[in-house]
């Protein structure tokens, strides 16, 4: 670790908005004398540009992961998933900016952008980790590939018009065959993500679970599973598979997959570290995030009912 302090500024610089406010955290950063690092020379070149700033640094050119403080992520989902490539393995958190729609895992909104840097560089703010999945391929018994996912790790057909043979395993023991449009893996992180959207429960961050949900099964036992920590899963495509079918993690890695491919998810044991300033009940954030109505609430009638 070097004694200059760098902090990580993350931003999609394909919208105007996420690069002025890219500009706007780097003038900050250089104003109270901390480096703002880039994730590459594109980023770094657009951003010095639109700002007139030279003094930027590009991660992995004399700066490393294990150099940064932490990461300012200026997007939605996606970018703060990009975000956690970056920093994987080491010790720096997220804190997430809402320029996207909902933004389950930012922290804070645009027009908060000043005071949430100044958070930053007081370090005024406390560290949530999140579990994330530990992803294996493998055909004939051999590990063709391995990947990672905080979100959701899905086995999906690769032609719209087939449907991908599966069956599903868990702890080692099958537990049921169908034909289906693909299966979702999740962390309680991704449980308002793509396994939300395919009717799964939504899991509070604070328990350590897996979720699997099925997408459009042909089967009378087809329902979205939650298993423990030290569980594991396992889909195989059936050898009857009319076509290859495809892994994602998170939407960002990808491989194909041929029949008679076995796809095995774990918790892993490298964590997601996000960084939080309203560190609220996650109760809350699902009721802001998605709008929802608790019109005539009154609330718990003690202290004692609040908390069960």
């Amino acid at each position: 670790m070097t004694s200059e302090r760098h902090i990580l500024v993350v931003t999609h610089t394909g919208r105007r908005e996420s690069l002025q406010a890219g500009v706007q955290v780097c003038r900050q950063l250089l104003e109270a004398g901390v480096v703002p690092v880039l994730a590459d020379q594109d980023q770094a070149d657009m951003v010095g540009m639109a700002g007139e700033l030279s003094t930027l640094a590009v991660l992995g050119e004399g700066v490393e992961p294990g150099d940064l403080e932490i990461a300012i992520v200026l997007g939605g989902d996606g970018t703060i998933l990009r975000a956690a490539e970056l920093t994987r393995g080491c010790a720096a958190p997220i804190l997430g900016v809402n320029l996207g729609h909902v933004g389950f895992l930012a922290e804070s909104e645009l027009d908060n952008l000043e005071e949430t840097v100044a958070r930053a560089l007081a370090r005024d703010y406390l560290v949530e980790e999140r579990m994330t999945l530990w992803v294996r391929v493998k055909q004939d018994a051999e590990v063709v590939y391995e990947s990672w996912a905080l979100n959701e790790a899905t086995v999906e057909k690769a032609s719209r018009e087939r449907m991908l043979e599966v069956v599903i395993e868990v702890d080692g023991r099958p537990l049921s065959s169908f034909g289906c449009d693909g299966v979702v893996m999740s962390t309680p992180t991704g449980s308002t993500a793509y396994s939300f959207s395919a009717g799964g429960p939504v899991v509070w961050p604070s328990l350590d679970a897996m979720l699997l949900v099925p997408l459009s099964a042909h089967a009378l036992f087809a329902r979205p599973l939650v298993v423990g920590p030290e569980s594991s899963f396992a889909v195989e495509i059936l050898q009857r598979t009319p076509g290859a079918a495809v892994l994602w993690c998170d939407g960002r890695r990808t491989r194909d997959l041929p029949p008679g491919a076995r796809v095995v998810v774990r918790r892993s044991p490298v964590p997601v570290r996000l960084a939080r300033l309203h560190p609220g009940p996650f109760t809350d954030r699902l009721v802001h995030k998605f709008a929802l109505p608790v019109n005539g609430w009154r609330g718990p009638v003690d202290d004692e009912e609040a908390l069960g």
